[in-house]
């Protein structure tokens, strides 16, 4: 039946990353999943060769603004979630140099004018501290005005992107 859940389906793992979250794994049957990104900025990290991933949802661009926030929750921000990530994955034996990235968000999503322009900020941010590690970007999904929603299957090195118009898939691997 179309739309029928598999069993493989079922028995997937599915590892979701909140809001100013991060998770790694190399566990190959899991699925690292984040949803809704609107301003808020994810980041798929995916070491082929040591079949390592990891995920972070990040939410603002600088932690100078709470200090005490990023050091309980470095995560919440770009320019501590993304060294957390960076360390996180070599507890999954991931090495920088081997590791793909995808970088999704950063839209402009309110009704009216985005004074804040929290967006754009945290996609800047994004851009100017993977800047300094040596790893292969293989795309930027971020801007506009729509939501996205991630999806990495780890053992296939597939990963899903979802806005409210389109699905489309892009090889970690």
């Amino acid at each position: 039946m179309s739309g029928s859940p598999t069993i493989a389906s079922i028995f997937t793992p599915r590892i979701v990353v909140g809001v100013a979250e991060l998770a790694v794994t190399n566990q190959q049957s899991a699925v690292l999943s984040t949803y809704a990104l609107g301003s808020c900025i994810g980041i798929v990290a995916f070491d082929p060769l040591a079949r390592a991933a990891g995920l972070l949802h990040l939410m603002l661009p600088d932690s100078t603004i709470s200090t005490e926030k990023a050091a309980k929750q470095p995560a919440m921000f770009a320019d501590t979630g993304i060294p957390a990530l960076f360390n996180a994955l070599l507890g999954v034996r991931a090495q920088r140099a081997r590791t793909r990235l995808y970088v999704a968000g950063g839209a402009s999503v309110l009704s009216g004018p985005d004074s804040f322009q929290i967006g754009e900020r945290n996609a800047a941010a994004v851009r100017r501290i993977l800047g300094v590690y040596a790893c292969q970007v293989v795309g930027f999904e971020v801007g506009g005005f729509v939501n996205r929603t991630l999806h990495l299957d780890l053992g296939r090195g597939q990963l899903t992107v979802k806005t409210p118009e389109r699905t489309f898939q892009v090889s970690m691997a």
